[in-house]
């Protein structure tokens, strides 16, 4: 039977308040019909909102899942939930398919800090060492990399070049975080997550002190010195399945906002305590405009075809990993 709103409102009672749900259906009845005239698929990053994430999203995960399960696709039309570089790696595995972001103000503080002329600026000055960059980057910064990695393959992706130390671009935090768990040498760039570089170990100390016995994971885009306060870091997949297989009786996630809702729906017997800083660029994504974006073709993402040439095979290297 085809969902519609109304049926789906039992998957995400906990975390949407009744009196919300009618701002919702209209849209969300609107966007499944329109998936199937289109023969479309909506992409849903993690940080997105429980109405997108769980009632419209055909495929949902952490940037790697959504890289990986990308290659897949068999629908004309992909609606990519979540911000700009994850819609131009969709682009990249699907040259020949259209993608489509809802909102082409939805960046990201890291991609913004870097540029490709810094990597070539960083080459003369390293020359011979490796260039490992995160997905969280524009497909020019891609094109001038050697290979790609995501928060959750990111030591696997370093160590897999057999070389004794590279270049990790731009977040400095996860270059450290990760620095610490393998021999590899690890040049850093500065850059930072807006979201997660305003945790402290502050923060943490103060919700185990109002929280007795909550368990801790953090992402590792944090500061070094927060995930030294964590009982786990790691991707959002990663403490996903960490709450799935520990159920730990009360858990704090430190991350996105939105990332603690989706995780609760799954599980109703784990209390989630939320701290709250909101990624203004997810936060672009609306029903409404993912509603848009399938009734007027917005806004189709392109890559210049060098650009995506040399781009692709640093996505293709790390998925190969």
């Amino acid at each position: 039977m085809t969902p519609s709103a109304a049926s789906l409102y039992d998957r995400v009672q906990r975390v949407i308040p009744a009196i919300e749900w009618p701002v919702f259906s209209d849209d969300i009845d609107a966007i499944l019909k329109l998936k199937r005239e289109r023969n479309a698929v909506i992409l849903a990053h993690n940080y997105q909102t429980p109405e997108i994430f769980h009632c419209v999203a055909d495929i949902v995960g952490d940037s790697l899942a959504l890289a990986r399960k990308a290659m897949e696709v068999e629908a004309d039309v992909i609606v990519l939930a979540g911000v700009h570089f994850m819609a131009e790696t969709a682009k990249l595995l699907n040259p020949a398919k259209t993608v489509l972001i809802p909102d082409m103000r939805a960046g990201c503080s890291l991609a913004d800090s870097i540029t490709p002329h810094d990597i070539r600026l960083l080459r003369q000055r390293y020359p011979g060492v490796p260039v490992v960059t995160y997905v969280n980057t524009s497909a020019a910064v891609k094109a001038e990399s050697d290979i790609c990695c995501t928060s959750g393959n990111a030591k696997a992706v370093v160590e897999s070049l057999g070389v004794p130390r590279v270049l990790m671009l731009p977040d400095e935090y996860l270059a450290q975080n990760i620095a610490k768990q393998t021999d590899v040498e690890i040049i850093a760039w500065k850059g930072h997550c807006e979201v997660h570089e305003r945790f402290t170990p502050e923060d943490i100390r103060e919700m185990r002190a109002a929280h007795p016995g909550v368990t801790v994971l953090a992402h590792p885009e944090c500061p070094p010195e927060v995930v030294a306060e964590a009982d786990f870091a790691g991707s959002t997949a990663a403490m996903s399945d960490y709450v799935g297989t520990k159920k730990p009786s009360r858990v704090v996630l430190v991350t996105e906002c939105s990332m603690s809702d989706n995780v609760a729906v799954e599980h109703p017997d784990v209390e989630f305590i939320r701290p709250c800083n909101l990624c203004p660029h997810m936060k672009r994504i609306t029903l409404g405009n993912i509603r848009s974006a399938l009734e007027r073709n917005e806004h189709a993402v392109t890559i210049d075809p060098a650009v995506a040439a040399r781009a692709r095979l640093a996505v293709e290297r790390m998925l190969a990993v």
